[in-house]
């Protein structure tokens, strides 16, 4: 069973366990979010395009994280004029998890376990860094003892740069063949 829904001025097609990224909507992370918009729902080749929307469904979601989405560059330019003008734009948006259908006392859930880990935790989970954020509690993996390294011998004191010898002249040219 899937739906299309409208939120956000979008519109998006979404079932049951789809991780979908909308405009910023309210609320804190784990908060059950319900879109009432729904435009069409299928199953195989039964469809319900709704009038404008589908009365009584409803798509329920769990809301993962709220962040700011990937830079945007705005460039203005007259050429010739000597005016350039970049500026940089991130849109706020929300990560949401899909988790039932519900319509004509149809539904589907989703039974999978809701991951609230934030995609900066996981960029640098894979950076090998910590997070420096103190409101999300950061899930450490477990870190293996490194090998131990064994003593290495003093190293060798460096000789000293050999002195480098004069450069031969090359013999003088005769001055009276020049003419």
């Amino acid at each position: 069973m899937y739906a299309v829904i409208k939120t956000g001025g979008k519109q998006y097609r979404v079932k049951a366990g789809d991780l979908l990224v909308v405009e910023k909507l309210e609320g804190e992370p784990g908060a059950k979010v319900a879109f009432n918009e729904v435009l069409m729902l299928g199953e195989g080749a039964d469809v319900v395009v709704g009038a404008p929307t589908v009365d009584g469904a409803v798509v329920e979601g769990a809301l993962i994280e709220t962040r700011k989405g990937d830079k945007i560059k705005v460039f203005k330019k007259i050429r010739r004029q000597g005016y350039r003008r970049t500026q940089g734009h991130r849109q706020l948006e929300t990560v949401v998890r899909i988790t039932g259908l519900k319509a004509d006392g149809k539904s589907e859930t989703w039974d999978g376990a809701i991951d609230l880990t934030t995609r900066a935790e996981l960029n640098a989970r894979a950076r090998g860094l910590k997070l420096a954020v103190a409101a999300a509690p950061a899930v450490e993996a477990p870190v293996e003892a490194a090998p131990a390294v064994e003593a290495e011998a003093p190293a060798k004191p460096k000789r000293a740069a050999k002195p480098k010898a004069p450069k031969a002249e090359a013999p003088a040219a005769d001055a009276g063949d020049e003419a």
